[in-house]
């Protein structure tokens, strides 16, 4: 008897180390996914590190960013004035405040530079591989895809482009938005675009997100929000030069040279510079985005059209009372992601540093065609191959083409889901 006793309680004492020594590992390693993101982040870290201690940097805007910064921090504010030796100042003001913390941090030496930009790169990726861990989209494996682009590394820490801390900003309002942090979203959302207007290719999908996620005066408020800080951002130049600043900084019909361009290279450049294909790319892109929104985004809700009534147009007690609701993380990632691939292929010209805008969202677009994996990752390839060619010529822009608009026909094809996580309205408040 007393050596069963002493068996057992012996069992319970294993039991219990074994248990306390279980716990001891936190409960998001067991995730595969979490451990993969985390082991990337460390190995890239180093992959920066020897990057910025060993490749030549490459120089190509930096000293006109600081020449401009040089005139703001001297008292110009009328952007027609500030100028740098690739040309004049063409980002709102948000632009000249981090750079201006940049030349006063490094001394506008190129090194450290590198450094700060290095960090950011991995808080981005830190980010980006947030938001994949949150959605249930990409397998544990694949995650590896985000840190295997040349190119990408390049952009920041070889070339110190505005695009990293536009993107590193955009991908930060997303994973706010993940959370129900809206509000804080658009604020960081607004911040982004006053870097580098590119973010605004996610507008159009994110304001369908809003209307599904938050009553209308929350979606006045976030609005708001964000309108504000473009504001106070620029007050500085709204007060003394309001039309240079506007003219300049939000100039949506710049032309960019042939030459640079990645995307469209085949197009020969008397019809690449013309009106009539600006405008062409301009009405493909619309209708793509209200075929995506009627029949991929709203389709739950019966069309883009019925939805907008419901929501905004015939708003009354009882369509109201059915929101704010609660989204799927899986459904705002890919309308915000496919949103901006829409612009992405009807943009005109495509520099090497606006692969920023899009690499990110490629493992994630992919893996919500119905295309079998290895296709997935030939397309991967054969894009990152694309803008690893210099000059781009006629092939590789072609090629770059294709393969954007066979992910879009995945995309088209791909299942459209219940975007909500019940139902049920939701009676908890957006923040």
């Amino acid at each position: 008897m007393t050596v069963q006793n002493s068996t057992s309680a012996h069992a319970k004492r294993s039991r219990k180390k074994a248990a306390s020594s279980s716990s001891l590992i936190p409960k998001f390693m067991k995730n595969p996914k979490t451990t993969m993101a985390l082991a990337l982040l460390i190995i890239d870290s180093l992959l920066v590190s020897f990057i910025i201690a060993y490749v030549p940097y490459t120089k190509i805007d930096w000293d006109a960013y600081m020449s401009q910064v040089s005139g703001f921090l001297g008292g110009e504010r009328d952007y027609k004035n500030l100028k740098g030796d690739t040309g004049p100042l063409v980002y709102p003001a948000g632009f000249l405040y981090v750079y201006s913390a940049i030349q006063y941090v490094t001394g506008g030496q190129v090194f450290p530079a590198q450094i700060l930009f290095g960090i950011l790169y991995i808080i981005n990726l830190g980010i980006v591989l947030l938001i994949y861990v949150k959605t249930d989209v990409l397998p544990w494996w694949a995650l590896i895809l985000l840190c295997l682009s040349k190119r990408v590394h390049s952009i920041f820490v070889l070339r110190l482009f505005n695009d990293c801390f536009a993107m590193t900003l955009l991908h930060a309002a997303m994973g706010s938005i993940l959370f129900g942090w809206w509000h804080l979203g658009l604020i960081i959302f607004s911040a982004a675009v006053s870097i580098k207007m590119n973010v605004l290719l996610y507008a159009p999908s994110l304001f369908i997100l809003m209307l599904k996620a938050m009553s209308i005066s929350g979606v006045i408020s976030a609005l708001a929000g964000a309108a504000l800080v473009q504001i106070v951002l620029g007050l500085p130049f709204l007060l003394s030069f309001p039309i240079e600043y506007i003219s300049r900084a939000f100039n949506l019909g710049r032309v960019f040279i042939h030459f640079w361009s990645v995307n469209f290279k085949f197009v020969p450049e008397p019809i690449f510079v013309s009106k009539e294909f600006a405008v062409s790319l301009l009405i493909a892109h619309l209708v793509l985005l209200m075929l995506f929104a009627h029949y991929k985004w709203c389709k739950h809700e019966g069309g883009v059209f019925k939805f907008l009534r419901s929501r905004i147009s015939f708003c009354s007690v009882t369509s109201c009372s059915a929101w704010p609701k609660t989204l799927k993380k899986e459904h705002i990632v890919t309308s915000m992601f496919v949103g901006n691939f829409i612009g992405i292929i009807c943009a005109r010209s495509l520099h090497y540093q606006f692969y920023s805008w899009y690499f990110y969202s490629l493992p994630h677009l992919l893996w919500i065609t119905p295309f079998p994996t290895l296709l997935r990752v030939l397309i991967f390839v054969g894009i990152e191959l694309c803008w690893n060619i210099f000059p781009s010529n006629l092939y590789s822009s072609l090629l770059l083409l294709c393969l954007h608009l066979l992910i879009l026909c995945g995309l088209w094809y791909s299942m459209a889901e219940n975007p909500y996580e019940s139902d049920k309205s939701d009676s908890r408040k957006v923040k």
